[in-house]
């Protein structure tokens, strides 16, 4: 993938800018530890829908399921069917009595805070356990983000992966640091739009430059028929793994702290509806751009870059640069969530349980 390395760079930098001077704003608002963790219990509806899409779906959303798409076809289509079941059950079962309950149980600021105060009381060890738990499991994913986002840099900038892995933990932690939880919310609600517009806009103008509403039995010839297929090759096994998939929305701490974020547990039914609009749409977006990769190209070496040769193909540098960016806040609004829940789970469980007099500093 050849692309002049400027234009990526003027948008990257933009980007990252606008990222900062959100950070920083919100670093304002920030006053205790409440502010830091859950951005005060004061979040929009259309915030808290956006920044827990984003967080969510990470660079996969973006690069993998494209890419699944791209090779497997229909067959594919399971796993955002599971995660659109999953995260609907979740918004609607769990989230009003999350956010009620977690205030209601001492004022709860974590997950593992939660399950202490409602459940065992003070002395409860399972506070502990499910840090602990948190932590292992967060740690791994943070650093598949890692891995991602630098290895992404480095083909596109021609750094070094060890440098382009520098520069992008800097990135995110500085922020994180900077801005908590508000700055976090803040921030996915614009990566969460960026990624929604790339998503669309990648697939619209692929369909008229390759012009396959002209050529539609033509093109669509090349492929064979089991790509068209939802289950050619799949077992009852592979298809009930891929809808599991969505069962993970109802445990995952970096999205059910959105919930607890709300300003109003009566308004997470309009959040409900806007994220799983933004989910629907996004998902349609990523599964459409895989299989316009593979009526476009015979073959690619790494399937799950196709949404990046499309865009290289078919658009100006700089639009490149955007959609660039639009993958990097996949990767970055994860792993920041993820970063800002395994530090709060340290801080309020863990270090303010030995020491329950610590200042809010």
């Amino acid at each position: 993938m050849q692309t002049p390395i400027l234009p990526l760079l003027i948008m990257l930098i933009l980007y990252l800018a606008i990222i900062y001077i959100v950070g920083f704003i919100a670093s304002k608002t920030t006053h205790n530890l409440s502010d830091y963790v859950l951005g005060g219990r004061r979040l929009s509806a259309l915030i808290v829908s956006l920044a827990a899409g984003a967080s969510d779906m990470s660079g996969w959303l973006l690069l993998a399921l494209p890419g699944a798409v791209f090779v497997s076809g229909m067959e594919a289509i399971w796993l955002p069917i599971g995660l659109v079941i999953g995260a609907f059950l979740n918004w609607t079962f769990i989230a009003k009595r999350l956010r009620i309950y977690t205030e209601a149980a001492n004022n709860s600021l974590t997950i593992p805070a939660f399950l202490k105060h409602r459940f065992q009381g003070q002395r409860s060890i399972l506070g502990i356990v499910t840090t602990v738990i948190i932590l292992i499991f967060f740690t791994i994913y943070v650093a598949a983000s890692f891995v991602g986002g630098a290895l992404l840099l480095s083909t596109f900038f021609n750094l070094s992966y060890h440098l382009a892995l520098l520069i992008l933990v800097l990135g995110i932690v500085v922020y994180v640091l900077i801005g908590g939880f508000l700055a976090l919310s803040w921030i996915d609600f614009f990566q969460g739009s960026l990624m929604f517009l790339a998503l669309l806009i990648v697939p619209i103008v692929t369909i008229f430059h390759i012009n396959l509403i002209g050529n539609f039995h033509h093109m669509t010839a090349k492929l064979p028929a089991s790509h068209w297929q939802l289950y050619h090759s799949a077992s009852w096994i592979f298809i009930l793994s891929m809808l599991g998939w969505g069962l993970g929305y109802c445990g995952q701490p970096h999205i059910l702290v959105r919930f607890m974020a709300i300003k109003k547990p009566n308004k997470l039914p309009v959040a409900r509806n806007i994220c799983m609009l933004w989910m629907i749409l996004s998902l349609c977006g990523a599964c459409a751009i895989g299989f316009l990769g593979a009526l476009h190209y015979s073959h690619l070496a790494k399937p799950d870059t196709v949404m990046l040769h499309l865009a290289i193909d078919f658009f100006n540098p700089f639009i490149v640069g955007f959609i660039l960016a639009a993958v990097l806040s996949a990767i970055m609004s994860t792993a920041s969530a993820q970063l800002l829940v395994n530090s709060s789970s340290i801080a309020e469980d863990i270090y303010h349980r030995y020491r329950p007099k610590a200042s809010q500093k």
